[in-house]
């Protein structure tokens, strides 16, 4: 056999073994593709996405559609090496390592259930936003969410017990609260008064100090809004605090005659605090490319992402830079007045 072919035949050879091999071997990688998006002000699966009761809302027109990314990967279901080579040559699509999206000693079904959890906070605090944004008046409280076991919370307080005071100081917010905690020495009691049941009930328990040297009990806390009728919200399987900024503009679209984009089509990411703040997401390369593909002609996007956006943003797509939802609402009537909003700059 001459050398050339002996050349070719373990060339062939190799190709054949590291194609099958690429076939079978799992990578530490997640591949991010751009996922569905919904119309908040629209309908999934026959179902408004945003439904009002107990208060007067309004026909409205365009779309203010939420985005999303789907992923491939992760713990228990890894890709195989040619799926990631086949993500970092596709520009739509993005190959990060796995413990970008699953930290460490965490399980999916775990992070299923904080996207979850994330994704039913982030609608509360977009309707604290909205009405906040509205000046319509509604209230809030403190509340437990878990004792952690092994700690001087476990046992003493229930799951859902409101909040009161802690050292007589009313429990106005949690860091209200994390600060009253943390002028203890570990040791010291600490005297909580909360409401369990209709009743107000007292419990007093010791700090201890965790890793750092901060004085804990061993609380985690949520807030529980009291708002003056009912917001239902309505997305499947969509998880994470991303929506947010979206999901009260759809609120307020709702809940304000008109329609805020005048019959465009828009669609935007980011988190929203109560206060109406705007906060940055991951995955907006993906993101814009979902808008677009479903018909988007405006994207609103956090002031943070711009740089990023810009770097990627495609054909037909203008963006719009955000950093509070008062500038959103802002940005809408621009686009529906056909004024110029504020677009991203790479600065």
């Amino acid at each position: 056999m001459s050398r050339r072919a002996l050349t070719l035949m373990v060339a062939g050879f190799l190709t054949l073994v590291l194609g099958v091999a690429g076939t079978v071997l799992p990578v530490p990688y997640v591949v991010l593709s751009p996922g569905p998006t919904e119309n908040t002000i629209g309908d999934v699966k026959g179902k408004p996405v945003i439904s009002i009761a107990g208060r007067q809302t309004y026909p409205t027109d365009g779309k203010l559609s939420l985005v999303t990314v789907a992923y491939q990967g992760g713990p228990g279901t890894r890709i195989d090496l040619f799926t990631a080579l086949r993500g970092w040559l596709d520009p739509t699509i993005a190959v990060v390592p796995e413990e970008t999206i699953f930290p460490p000693a965490t399980t999916a079904e775990e992070v299923e259930e904080q996207n979850t959890q994330e994704m039913t906070n982030s609608q509360d605090d977009a309707t604290a936003a909205a009405l906040t944004e509205l000046k319509i008046p509604y209230t809030s409280a403190v509340t437990v969410a878990s004792a952690e076991k092994g700690l001087p919370a476990h046992g003493k307080f229930t799951q859902g017990d409101e909040i009161v005071s802690v050292d007589g100081v009313p429990a106005a917010d949690r860091e209200t609260i994390s600060s009253t905690v943390r002028k203890h020495k570990a040791g010291e009691q600490v005297t909580f008064v909360v409401e369990r049941g209709g009743q107000k009930v007292t419990v007093t328990v010791p700090t201890v100090a965790a890793k750092d040297g901060t004085p804990i009990v061993g609380i985690s806390m949520a807030i529980r809004y009291k708002f003056p009728f009912e917001v239902n919200i309505n997305v499947g399987d969509v998880g994470g605090p991303s929506a947010g900024m979206m999901f009260s503009l759809g609120i307020m679209d709702k809940l304000t005659p008109g329609a805020m984009t005048g019959g465009k089509a828009v669609a935007g990411t980011g988190t929203i605090t109560p206060d109406g703040q705007v906060g940055p997401i991951g995955g907006v390369q993906q993101k814009m490319v979902g808008a677009r593909e479903a018909g988007a002609t405006f994207f609103l996007t956090p002031a943070a992402n711009c740089a990023e956006a810009l770097a990627a943003v495609p054909d037909g797509l203008k963006l719009i830079r955000v950093e509070t939802l008062h500038g959103a609402v802002q940005a809408l009537d621009a686009v529906r007045t056909g004024k110029g909003a504020p677009g991203c700059s790479a600065g």
